[in-house]
């Protein structure tokens, strides 16, 4: 684990030996794609080095976790951006109208320079070499802020990136918080962020003096929808996959599940039924990822602690030493009942291995309550009825959306992942990604002859010619 910390004052300098190379040599079709697939050979060959530092980090990861959401998704995203780059790199004809023929436009996507990225810790590879790797395909080149909560993924990632890239295209920068908002507050030409809500507040007011283009990945709280035709036990088992997965430590887990009330309880035993399945009596508990520091464990128990104050059902579904759990940072999968809204593990996200189950009366109700919150970073819709699926999505404004399952839509690379209002700002992946990390110039190509010669005083002259035109 490197102890090498940036300070924010070097960050100017490190700034402008980015720009200033990028400005001498804008990359090529045949650098970035070359720059990518040394990126994926470097990654694949470390990937159990990679998944050790995860683990360290976490106190305990599951290999299997890391190389899927870590190691699997960056490889997939190198090999859609290589093998569309070039299609993507060509100019788009447009259409000029009448009234400017026989001139011809484009749109050129060109690099924009320079692209901070600032990433979190629940998936430190994924969201830091995704965004990277989308900025180099744009042609850019990239400073990029690891999460100072895994250090030791942070070195890995350090390492990793000076071993493929020269310093001047891509330079990595270690610190706290106080160097992210420092990165925040840089001339970038386009910051990536994924983090907290709150943080991104923040993140975007830094931006705002140098007015930088952002794209921010935030959270929230994202529902999952159980209409009354869907089986149970696929429900669970996929509500499962998605929120006990990395302990519940992703941006996109189902935060709360609303499902119909004579349902509720049947639905509770089915998810025991899951993890006992997938996880056993968690006397080894080697698939399960623990949380990420003690700041984040003492959050979750003090939600729990909340609602059994208040009475509120609260159904751990596996049984662990309390000395165990606090020495391991283990919170088994827990289920609360029908939690008040005022509960704060219902004003705020999650993230972390609890579920509220909420039961409503109808789906009327249901998508009531859902429009009733900030706009959901991913939303999960449960039906065999395409009608019903229909009602809550020509209602519900999400970021992103999985219809019969979990956190799916994320990994599909031709999809755009992003937010919407408080859950995040624009969007990465794939061609939104590169759209978002480059310019689409227009550009007019005047012809030889053109009207626009004719278009001077005296207009009498062209009367008719403007009369027509204003048509």
């Amino acid at each position: 684990m490197s102890d090498a910390h940036t300070d924010p004052a070097a960050l100017h300098a490190i700034l402008q030996t980015l720009r200033a190379a990028w400005q001498a040599n804008r990359p090529t079709l045949e650098q970035r794609r070359d720059d990518l697939q040394r990126l994926r050979a470097a990654l694949k060959a470390r990937l159990p080095e990679m998944a050790t530092a995860i683990s360290a980090d976490f106190g305990h990861r599951s290999t299997h976790e890391s190389q899927i959401a870590d190691g699997m998704t960056v490889l997939g995203d190198i090999d859609h951006l290589c093998s569309h780059l070039r299609g993507w790199m060509r100019p788009r004809r447009v259409g000029v109208g009448w009234r400017f023929w026989p001139a011809r436009a484009q749109t050129r996507p060109v690099p924009l320079g320079v692209v901070g990225v600032i990433s979190p810790w629940n998936y430190p590879v994924n969201l830091a070499l995704i965004p990277l790797a989308t900025a180099i395909a744009a042609g850019n080149h990239v400073i990029l802020k690891p999460s100072e909560h895994t250090p030791r993924t942070s070195a890995f990632l350090q390492s990793l990136l000076a071993e493929v890239f020269p310093s001047d295209r891509v330079a990595v920068v270690q610190g706290d918080g106080g160097l992210a908002s420092a990165v925040a507050g840089s001339a970038l030409d386009h910051l990536v962020f994924t983090g907290s809500t709150a943080i991104g507040r923040k993140v975007m007011a830094a931006a705002a003096e140098h007015l930088t283009p952002l794209t921010l990945e935030l959270g929230g709280k994202s529902p999952a929808i159980v209409c009354s035709d869907y089986p149970l036990e696929k429900a669970a088992a996929r509500l499962a996959t998605g929120k006990f997965f990395n302990a519940g430590q992703t941006c996109i887990a189902p935060d709360y599940v609303l499902i119909d009330g004579h349902r509720q309880r049947e639905l509770v035993q089915q998810l025991q039924t899951q993890v006992q399945a997938r996880y056993g009596d968690f006397s080894d508990a080697a698939d399960y990822t623990r949380i990420i520091h003690d700041g984040q464990y003492q959050r979750l128990r003090g939600y729990l602690e909340e609602a059994r104050a208040r009475g509120v059902p609260v159904i751990e579904l596996a049984t662990v030493d309390p000395e165990r759990a606090q020495r391991e940072r283990l919170i088994v999968p827990t289920i609360v009942l029908d939690p008040p809204a005022d509960l704060a593990l219902m004003r705020e996200e999650i993230f972390g291995p609890i579920l509220p189950v909420c039961a409503y009366p109808d789906l009327d109700a249901a998508i009531a309550e859902v429009q009733s919150r900030d706009r959901p970073l991913a939303l999960y819709v449960f039906s065999h009825e395409r009608a019903q699926v229909e009602r809550v999505l020509a209602q519900v404004v999400a970021g992103g959306v999985t219809v019969n399952d979990t956190l799916l839509h994320f990994a599909v690379n031709g999809l755009p992942f992003g937010g919407v209002g408080p859950s995040g700002m624009g969007a990465y992946h794939a061609r939104a990604g590169f759209d978002a990390m480059s310019k689409q110039l227009p550009i007019l190509w005047q012809s030889r002859w053109a009207a626009s010669d004719l278009l001077k005083p005296p207009y009498s002259k062209i009367a008719g010619m403007l009369k027509a035109m204003v048509r």
